[in-house]
């Protein structure tokens, strides 16, 4: 377990320099209608990396399947800052149709994944239920950001924010988002619903020592 923690942690930071240095050096930056979606390059080859790897790698399933669930989804607290939409917005400079449903989407799954993770710890009646819920509403905001951000931004999608261009999406550092901070939500969502699926909640006491430390 702990090698496979160490070799997860090599790969996370391995990751975020990558994105790092790609979204500073403007490699996923469009300016114009028919620019080729690149930065969906970013987005779905870390995904389709960490689906083989949980496919194929036993290890780290069995890390995963170690880490307790209610930290899993506790993680995802993270997603709180996506108020910056939000910010950006209201400074004008994102179109709405882009900044409010990423923005609201991504503060209420942030402030949520604490409520959630408690109930898991504390193994209450409703807390499978409602990580269930939360998972779907993580995810469905995700595809509606990544949708409008699409839809907003210069390329051949751009349907939407005529008058103020998404120019943001793809621009260095918010470009992070969709290369590196979505796929790792995504990650963690496909995992803790696997979790659900194959496996038992740790036990309430084990779960609420956790949280008492």
């Amino acid at each position: 377990r702990y090698l496979a923690a160490g070799a997860l942690s090599v790969v996370l930071i391995a990751w975020l320099t990558i994105a790092e240095y790609l979204g500073s050096a403007n490699v996923y930056f469009a300016t114009s209608e028919s620019a080729a979606p690149i930065v969906m390059l970013g987005l779905l080859i870390p995904l389709i990396l960490a689906g083989l790897g949980f496919t194929f790698i036993t290890g780290i399933r069995k890390f995963v399947s170690a880490v307790p669930l209610p930290l899993l989804v506790a993680a995802q607290v993270f997603r709180l800052e996506g108020g910056i939409f939000l910010v950006l917005w209201a400074d004008g400079r994102l179109p709405w149709q882009f900044a409010l449903p990423a923005g609201i989407g991504d503060v209420a799954t942030g402030f949520f994944a604490a409520f959630v993770a408690w109930q898991l710890a504390m193994q209450t009646a409703s807390a499978k239920r409602s990580t269930y819920v939360w998972s779907i509403f993580g995810i469905a905001d995700l595809v509606v950001a990544l949708t409008m951000g699409a839809l907003t931004s210069p390329g051949r999608a751009h349907l939407f924010g005529l008058a103020m261009p998404n120019l943001y999406a793809t621009a260095y550092p918010l470009v992070m988002v969709p290369t590196f901070a979505v796929p790792l939500a995504l990650i963690l969502h496909a995992i803790v619903l696997w979790r659900l699926r194959h496996q038992n909640p740790l036990r309430a006491k084990d779960q609420a020592a956790l949280f008492s430390r």
